[in-house]
């Protein structure tokens, strides 16, 4: 789909030689300005206070939302980042407004929009797709347990994003952020860079202001990933604290939903709904546990082996450590790191093959009446009949998958054992006791690459260790650490099992120190940066 963007200037300097009498002066071309204003700039603990305080109403607060939807989502940049809306949003927000007036909040995200990545169900009349044709009329009229949760404090459930088809697990090929259903999402930042996957759209929605707050989900980096490139904050909660029913599945031993925003204290606040049944030790909530000074006397592991090769990003996450050396935190170098586990990556692959075709002939057994698909072997067959399913990619994974033989298997159970053992016990736990460390930071990813339909993602030297936390089912937060000319990286920090509570207060401390979070500028390729276009025009 083309993007709908006009030139604020005619040409570049390159371009268009100036007239005798002109004075020559050296311009480069400019986008229209899509950036976020009023009310929809906020954070989302912003707008709660002023819904709170009642200086905001829901119901314009949503109006607002829906309208830069319409703006920048359909229109303008054409993000296409939101794939379908709740056509009760509005009335759910007058709702809110009257339970206020009538002094009866249900909490603090009462009339707060939010929109959820489309593979998790909603008992609203819009369909849960994972971005398929096959799943196009997907009403469950159920709530996954976070949705509910979320609902009970009163949330606005606003919509549904778009994302990588069936979570990025398709196709050995695929192209993250593009779905058959919503197209590509786009990165708000730099148009024609990866939004990441696969929740590629709650990522460029929350980046680009289109809602309060969003969910993803993470199988292995699909929430860290995409915040990473959007310049926002993602949190991978311990595997289990979030129920995952009523969810599409890849793998139930690694599989977990996650809050998407722009700050840590709005991640806090929607962990706080989100979890129905909090750990003993976060008896008190993630909000209220949030502390400033949490870095000062804390021992931090450095991941130096997961630095990748890119200068700048070096340079980006060693300044995020001068900040938290600043916070107080005490540095200790890791340049090394060995799971010890035999063939890894084939093995950690055949862990998501098997549980990918268990978990999925399960939720299409339940799904909604009108899906004719039931299990991964006729999903298989449909596809293969509809060409706007297969236009971009194949579905390798899914072939794959279907080879795969019962979870009963002991190449499957000898598998799952090994890669947790390797990122876990003998992974994260050994790093952290060995060290003497009470968490270990690197960058959460690199820069973002292009978009590419005919090669499918290519990505640049890798940076980061988030599969660590990912396999293991740990706690993993990205909070932004600045950006590369103009595309946002973040510094990733990751903890033990169960120090849910402490990452977000570690990554809470660490924003409050350094406020780097970037906005987008909708530019439409690196030629867009004034520095670029000057390095790169004709001389």
């Amino acid at each position: 789909m083309r993007l709908a963007l006009t030139l604020a200037a005619c040409c570049l300097a390159t371009a268009c030689a100036p007239t005798a009498e002109a004075p020559k002066t050296e311009t480069v071309a400019t986008t229209p300005d899509f950036t976020a204003k009023g009310m929809t700039a906020r954070t989302l603990p912003e707008l709660a206070d002023a819904l709170s305080s009642g200086k905001l109403s829901s119901e314009v607060l949503t109006q607002a939302y829906l309208d830069r939807i319409e703006a920048v989502d359909r229109n303008g940049p054409t993000l296409q980042s939101v794939l379908s809306l709740n056509p009760d949003a509005l009335a759910q927000a007058k709702a809110s407004d009257a339970r206020r007036a009538a002094g009866e909040s249900l909490g603090p995200l009462d009339g707060v929009p939010i929109l959820f990545k489309d593979n998790i169900e909603t008992l609203d009349p819009v369909a849960t797709t994972a971005g398929a044709y096959a799943l196009k009329d997907n009403i469950t009229e159920r709530d996954s347990p976070l949705v509910a949760g979320l609902r009970a404090e009163g949330a606005v459930i606003l919509g549904k994003t778009n994302l990588s088809q069936w979570a990025n697990f398709r196709s050995e090929s695929s192209v993250s952020g593009w779905s058959a259903l919503g197209g590509q999402v786009r990165n708000p930042h730099m148009l024609d860079r990866s939004p990441c996957g696969s929740s590629s759209g709650s990522g460029a929605a929350i980046a680009a202001s289109l809602a309060a707050g969003a969910v993803g989900t993470e199988t292995n980096g699909s929430i860290i990933c995409p915040s990473n490139v959007n310049g926002i904050v993602g949190f991978k909660p311990t595997v289990g604290l979030v129920s995952q029913q009523h969810i599409v599945p890849i793998s139930a031993s690694q599989d977990t939903a996650g809050p998407m925003t722009k700050t840590v204290t709005g991640a806090a606040m929607m962990m706080d709904a989100m979890v129905l049944d909090y750990p003993i030790q976060d008896a008190f909530g993630y909000a209220n546990r949030l502390d400033a000074s949490s870095l000062n006397g804390k021992r931090v592991g450095v991941l130096r082996f997961a630095q990748g090769e890119t200068v700048d990003i070096q340079d980006r996450f060693n300044a995020a450590l001068k900040g938290l050396e600043a916070a107080g935190a005490e540095l200790v170098e890791i340049s090394e790191f060995n799971s010890g586990v035999e063939n890894y990556g084939q093995k950690s692959y055949d862990v998501l093959l098997y549980e990918f075709k268990d978990g999925l002939n399960e939720y299409l057994a339940n799904a909604a009446p009108a899906v004719t698909s039931r299990n991964l072997e006729t999903l298989i067959a449909f596809n293969k009949t509809n060409e706007s399913e297969m236009a971009v990619f194949d579905q390798s994974i899914f072939d794959k998958a279907q080879a795969k033989g019962e979870l009963t298997e002991d190449t499957y159970i000898t598998a799952r054992d090994d890669v947790q053992r390797g990122t876990g016990v003998e992974g994260i736990d050994r790093l952290l006791r060995e060290n003497d460390v009470d968490m270990l930071v690197s960058p959460s990813g690199p820069v973002a690459s292009r978009i590419d339909p005919i090669n499918g993602d290519v990505w640049p030297s890798w940076a980061g260790a988030g599969y660590l936390a990912a396999v293991a089912g740990y706690p993993h937060i990205t909070v932004p650490m600045g950006d590369v000319h103009g595309i946002p990286i973040g510094l990733s920090i990751m903890g033990g099992a169960g120090q849910d509570a402490e990452i977000l207060s570690y990554g809470y401390a660490f924003e409050q120190a350094t406020n780097l979070r970037v906005d987008p500028q909708y530019l439409r390729n690196a030629e867009d940066r004034p520095e670029l276009a000057k390095a790169l025009s004709a001389k």
